[in-house]
């Protein structure tokens, strides 16, 4: 991987696009602004629409995430990182390599033998010669991967940029949320608690009009809240595809008015994303599974405010001791 020299105008360059994305915003929350006077009924919450979109970028960062350019050598800050944790992309904290995987080539880069599985993605290089490697969940740009030069058992290098990565230590590992909605929240929450890779989960309500609404409420059928799983992972174990997974796994999503014997709109099959990478891979396996020939129900909403149920229907199965009456795990992918 050679180095790349940041363009002179570079900078200048970076302030005009950045000039232009201010004016695009102003014009964006102009119109929404406008759009809620005209459907006072339909909020939109601006803060969550920008914050759906990946980290924040510096320009240096935008320079070799981006536009594929390339830190000096012998520069990054973590090219000697020797501590144990795991390394995750700085555009969208993907994780993507662990330090195990981590060794010295004295190349001037951090180099990786192997990649978390899935994490990673390879292409032609522009140059025609070399092979790319990019962030499977963002694209960003992080290197190239070399083959065969015998630094490893596994005859494989992956150069990468250290601004393309971050570093979380061991035991720091920042957690992730998704929000699943199928049938009763008993049932659900009682797969999911028991994946691998989950720390935590809640039940609770999502996707009505009602500030904190009590269980009572929502079974009346007027809020417009579905009964919700709140899923707490660790993204250096599992993934958030995994997760979708379970989900489809774990319930009839071709039911359109309910769950099992539960019927009503509160049960109904709904994922919440919280990014565009979370609908991308909703819609993935939604398409997987029209593919498969089944009528799919399960519909895709942004996240919103998730209002936690009562402390009795928390982990409901594991302290009752039984099991669920309208869910069960059938392996479908």
């Amino acid at each position: 991987m050679e180095p790349t020299k940041i363009p002179p105008d570079f900078h200048a360059k970076n302030k005009q696009v950045k000039c232009l994305r201010i004016f695009f915003l102003l014009a964006l929350v102009s119109t929404t602004f406008t759009m809620c006077a005209q459907k006072s009924k339909k909020e939109i919450n601006l803060k969550q629409y920008i914050t759906m979109g990946y980290n924040q970028l510096t320009p240096e960062e935008e320079f070799v995430i981006l536009h594929k350019g390339t830190e000096r050598p012998f520069t990054g800050e973590l090219l000697e990182n020797k501590a144990k944790g795991t390394y995750v992309c700085k555009r969208c904290d993907a994780p993507l390599y662990r330090s195990e995987d981590k060794f010295e080539s004295n190349c001037g880069w951090p180099s990786f033998d192997d990649e978390i599985v899935g994490a990673v993605k390879r292409v032609r290089d522009a140059d025609g010669r070399r092979t790319e490697i990019l962030c499977n969940n963002c694209g960003a740009h992080l290197g190239h991967v070399f083959l065969g030069e015998g630094f490893t058992a596994k005859q494989t290098r992956h150069c990468v940029n250290s601004i393309s990565m971050k570093f979380i230590p061991a035991g720091h590992t920042d957690l992730r949320k998704g929000y699943f909605a199928s049938g009763c929240f008993w049932g659900t929450e009682y797969f999911f608690m028991k994946a691998k890779g989950v720390k935590e989960t809640h039940v609770g309500f999502m996707g009505g009009h009602v500030d904190n609404p009590t269980y009572e409420q929502v079974c009346q059928k007027n809020t417009g809240h579905l009964e919700t799983t709140e899923v707490v992972f660790d993204p250096a174990e599992t993934t958030y595809e995994e997760m979708v997974k379970l989900f489809f796994e774990t319930h009839d999503f071709t039911q359109t008015n309910g769950q099992g014997p539960d019927i009503g709109p509160q049960y109904l099959s709904c994922i919440f994303y919280s990014t565009p990478r979370e609908k991308e891979i909703a819609e993935k396996y939604i398409a997987l599974l029209t593919n498969k020939g089944y009528k799919v129900a399960t519909t895709l909403k942004p996240a919103s405010t998730f209002w936690k149920a009562e402390n009795y229907h928390q982990q409901y199965y594991e302290h009752k001791g039984t099991k669920p009456y309208c869910h069960k795990y059938t392996k479908v992918f």
